[in-house]
């Protein structure tokens, strides 16, 4: 009888082990990385205010003052009575999620959405209009959400496609134009129907609209609600993790996906073939976009946030945090939802350290040494594999010993 060849389904699954231990390796790294610079930032703070401490005490402050916070996210204690920082976490990481599925799918078809944000923004704005001024359910107003991304995300689309502008140009110009394009449509001098004049802020949806709000969603623990009734999370955390094991089925169990990433291994040999690339490149980007414009409904309609016009000069960090999830996550959409909730985890964490001695930009610094790292998790995976591949072949080889003993045995007996 034939033996089942598995080398295949093994190499598949070295592959992806391997990924994952790279992934942590860098996050690994950023931690240490992380706890030193705390480690010198809370001596200098402590010796310029002229406090004397020893090392060790140092040490331990560090600890417990500093990395514990980021380690334990929205888990911490003291920031997190009745459940706030796990729902802080939570509000974080679907958005995350969403645009870091953006930007991977974009790498996956060989483009580069450093457009999230603006798609993000327009997003928002689809939200909290159809919200606020058409009073529609929640479920349209997260579907106009994501309308609004994948029309601002198709636009640098037909651009790489019919006229070869490259899409990261145009992704950044459009970034802008959304952003400056939303404020003024929201404020409108003053008198904007979405804009409160009392608060310099768009209405609360919870007051003007709460039909538009997610549903939220607690849970007992110890035979009491985990979630005080001003810190319930929403859905949307459940509907991100949906959105990315949907895509991840597109990319890697349809035709369609095989297209897209045909035209972004090689253009020219996609179109030889017969696949319209054209085509796949604008449906590449507008479903970026419609994702991206998906994180920016999760988030507003969850009702923690209002758009503040008057002040809102910087794009949405939520948009550009998307490519670090992206290339911690190897662009896989499964990844993505851990490397957001990661993401996510440290940010919440890094707001409770003590920050009389611990700056919250802390955890910036981690999060931007573990996507610096990404760039080598190539070399980190290739070590990985190389370890995993070894071991195999010496069990491989210990095998065919015994098999061939074995036979040697059968030989020895059948001559006797």
């Amino acid at each position: 009888m034939q033996k089942k060849n598995t080398a295949p389904r093994l190499g598949n699954a070295a592959s992806g082990i391997s990924s994952m231990l790279a992934s942590l390796v860098c996050i690994l790294v950023g931690l240490i990385v992380g706890f030193i610079v705390l480690l010198v930032l809370g001596g200098i703070t402590l010796a310029q205010n002229g406090e004397t401490f020893s090392f060790g005490a140092l040490l331990k402050t560090t600890w417990e003052q500093g990395l514990k916070p980021i380690v334990q996210g929205g888990f911490f204690a003291k920031g997190n009575t009745m459940g706030m920082g796990v729902r802080m976490e939570i509000l974080q990481a679907a958005p995350l999620i969403m645009t870091g599925l953006s930007v991977a799918f974009a790498f996956k078809t060989g483009l580069f959405n450093i457009g999230a944000a603006g798609q993000y923004t327009m997003g928002a704005f689809f939200a909290l209009y159809s919200g606020l001024v058409l009073k529609m359910p929640w479920y349209v107003c997260l579907l106009a959400a994501t309308v609004g991304g994948a029309l601002w995300g198709a636009i640098p689309g037909i651009f790489k496609a019919f006229l070869n502008v490259n899409e990261v140009i145009t992704s950044i110009m459009f970034n802008w134009i959304s952003l400056y394009a939303v404020n003024t449509m929201i404020y409108q001098k003053g008198a904007g129907p979405m804009f409160n004049l009392k608060t310099t802020k768009t209405f609360t949806l919870k007051e003007a609209a709460p039909d538009a709000l997610l549903p939220a969603f607690n849970f007992n623990v110890g035979g009491k609600p985990y979630f005080g009734k001003l810190f319930q999370p929403t859905i949307g955390i459940f509907l991100a993790i949906a959105v990315a094991i949907l895509i991840w089925i597109i990319i890697n169990k349809t035709t369609f996906g095989y297209e897209l990433k045909a035209c972004g291994h090689n253009k020219n040999a996609a179109k030889y073939a017969g696949i319209d690339e054209k085509k796949n490149i604008v449906l590449s980007m507008t479903i970026a976009g419609a994702l991206a414009g998906f994180g920016a409904g999760v988030f507003y309609l969850s009702g923690s946030k209002e758009w503040e016009p008057l002040v809102s000069t910087m794009l949405p960090a939520a948009g550009f945090n998307g490519i670090s999830v992206a290339l911690l996550a190897s662009s896989n959409p499964i990844g993505c939802i851990f490397s957001a909730i990661f993401i996510s985890h440290i940010t919440v964490g890094g707001g409770f350290m003590y920050a009389k001695l611990f700056p919250s930009e802390v955890a910036d610094i981690i999060s931007g040494v573990v996507i610096y790292l990404c760039a080598f998790s190539l070399l980190f995976k290739t070590g990985i594999l190389k370890m995993m591949t070894r071991k195999r072949k010496e069990e491989v080889k210990a095998d065919d010993s015994e098999t061939d003993n074995s036979k040697t045995d059968d030989g020895k007996e059948a001559d006797a």
